[in-house]
């Protein structure tokens, strides 16, 4: 009777094709694939490590705590604060959720804002990024173009994204991506020129995958990509994008909407109860792509929310109660220097008066502080004087001598 050869039970190698055959019950296993089922234990509990670290190092604030952070550092904008501490509660709760198979799989809630020049919308995404301490990237829609094109590949806002979580791609991985001038890239249907437009329909279905989440290999140091570079794999399935645009014109596109459907006696009621100051409050996905947005790109950003027109009551109160308000910067500037700085209610309404004037919004109330200020803020650093009190007339006469000569020579 030949005598039996034992083999592995798993891989079926014979007793002398292995280095140790270990005995078990009914089975043998041995030595290679002890090596190898201890790699994939080790590899599963690093995943799941990894998982429960990023669970457990972020804190989950409730979204009337997250509006409140908001509202010690913008003012107004009501409705969008409401919208995005729900929207960023639900993607940082989805991210808390540890996967399993029979788990339902939450989709991402990412954002679009659409708001004039200078009211709030890069704000609002730097004081989220702030409270939850995670890495924020801010790029521009603008220098992107079609891969293969003169400018930056999609892939370059990643990049962006690893240099602020220097370079922890786990980190990187659950922060948040602001493109700020996403309108830039709308579609020009009625563009007269022959020549492809680069930067327009074709980025956004570029953007596509990225914001709905898929493996990208980014360049780490940014630039074009060519074979011999190394690459980092970053999932964008758990980065929050905020988009924001201005969107200049697209209250036509409201207002023709609304109008739309004023024919006749009965529906006359419903246009007088329209706000004609603040259109984009009626804002809906439609209009977006009337402008030139790709339905696939709004559908992959289903949070819409907009800022309203800034105006002179949230304007005065932008100067003073925000904690990183205007005129608390400059205190704190003149008190570097020993000087104590302070302005009449007077001067502070002037100074609104003059950025409703010439539509500058927030952004407009530093440049016209800094007109107003800057021959001080010159003289006192040298003087001996310890004390400033700016007034309605001494604002006058900043103004006059600097930023408004210029504006009338301009016109």
């Amino acid at each position: 009777m030949a005598k039996q050869v034992l083999e592995c039970s798993f891989c079926g190698r014979k007793k002398p094709e292995t280095n140790l055959l270990i005995a078990g019950i009914n089975a043998h296993v041995c030595d290679r694939c002890i090596e190898q089922a201890h790699g994939i234990v080790l590899e599963e509990l690093k995943s799941n490590t990894n998982a429960t670290k990023v669970a457990s190092d972020l804190v989950l604030r409730k979204p009337k705590e997250i509006r409140a952070f908001l509202d010690q550092y913008v003012i107004g904008q009501d409705q969008t604060k409401k919208v995005m501490s729900v929207a960023v509660y639900n993607h940082y709760k989805r991210l808390m959720q540890l996967q399993h198979a029979e788990d339902v799989e939450i989709e991402k809630s990412n954002i679009i804002m659409v708001g004039q020049t200078g009211t709030g919308k890069t704000l609002v995404a730097k004081t989220i990024a702030r409270m939850l301490d995670v890495p924020l990237a801010i790029v521009d829609a603008t220098v992107l173009t079609e891969a293969g094109y003169v400018g930056e590949d999609v892939e370059s806002i990643l990049t962006r994204l690893l240099q602020a979580a220097d370079y922890d791609v786990p980190k990187a991985e659950r922060g948040i991506v602001f493109i700020d001038e996403i309108d830039k890239i709308a579609r020009k249907s009625d563009n007269p020129s022959i020549t492809r437009d680069v930067s327009g329909e074709g980025v956004q279905q570029a953007l596509l995958k990225l914001l709905e989440g898929t493996v990208v290999n980014v360049p780490p140091k940014g630039g074009r990509k060519h074979p011999d570079q190394k690459f980092v794999e970053v999932n964008t399935k758990d980065i929050l994008f905020i988009a924001g645009g201005a969107f200049d014109g697209i209250e036509k596109i409201i207002s023709k909407r609304l109008n739309r459907q004023a024919v006749g006696y009965s529906t006359s009621k419903n246009v007088d109860n329209i706000d004609k100051d603040n259109l984009l409050q009626y804002i809906i996905p439609k209009d977006i792509k009337d402008f030139g947005l790709i339905p696939e790109i709004i559908g992959r950003l289903p949070v819409l929310t907009h800022m309203d027109p800034l105006d002179r009551e949230t304007l005065r109160a932008i100067l003073t109660e925000p904690k990183n308000a205007l005129i608390k910067q400059y205190e704190k500037l003149f008190d570097m220097d020993d000087v104590k700085f302070t302005i009449s209610n007077d001067a502070l309404d002037f100074i609104v008066d003059k950025a409703l004037e010439y539509k500058l919004g927030a952004r407009g109330l530093r440049s016209l502080c800094e007109a107003i200020l800057t021959d001080s803020m010159y003289e006192l650093p040298s003087s001996e004087e310890k004390v400033l009190h700016i007034d309605k007339e001494y604002t006058q006469d900043a103004l006059t001598k600097n930023l408004l000569k210029r504006l009338e020579i301009a016109s």
